[in-house]
């Protein structure tokens, strides 16, 4: 991929980000991302990219408890990025991808081990992202689309 065709996906990914709407389709540059499930893929990308950046950053300057930085860190960036967090939760469903973030937020938090079985891995960090999103200081709103004016 040349630096061109990044920033033209970047800026594609911005722009599906700017338009999309509550229960609407998601419109995109199909020459870009032949399909949406391709399309959702390179969000959720986005999405774990400044995901694990900041858990990083956050676990090498905390000496917090790993749930308490995890926790903190994923709903800090939901709430900095609440309309890529919408899109995903609405859009992507249980997929290799969710997966894979249901893993790292297991792992990262000290929850389970790389020697545990993989799909007992994913349940722990499935039920990990449930505690996220509703437990005690979640956010009180839903992380949904906001509605166009």
């Amino acid at each position: 991929m040349s630096w061109n065709d990044f920033y033209r996906r970047r800026d594609a990914l911005d722009a599906v980000l700017r338009t999309a709407a509550p229960a609407a389709p998601l419109t995109f540059d199909r020459a870009l991302f032949a399909t949406e499930d391709e399309l959702l893929l390179a969000l959720h990308y986005r999405w774990m990219q400044q995901l694990t950046g900041r858990l990083g950053v956050a676990l090498e300057n905390s000496d917090d408890d790993r749930v308490e930085i995890v926790t903190r860190t994923w709903r800090t960036l939901a709430a900095q990025q609440p309309v890529l967090r919408a899109v995903l939760d609405e859009h992507l469903t249980a997929t290799d991808a969710v997966e894979r973030e249901q893993r790292l937020l297991a792992l990262t938090a000290g929850l389970a081990e790389l020697s545990e079985p993989s799909d007992e891995i994913t349940r722990v960090g499935a039920a990990f992202a449930t505690l996220i999103r509703t437990g005690p200081d979640a956010p009180a709103q839903p992380r949904k689309l906001a509605k166009s004016a």
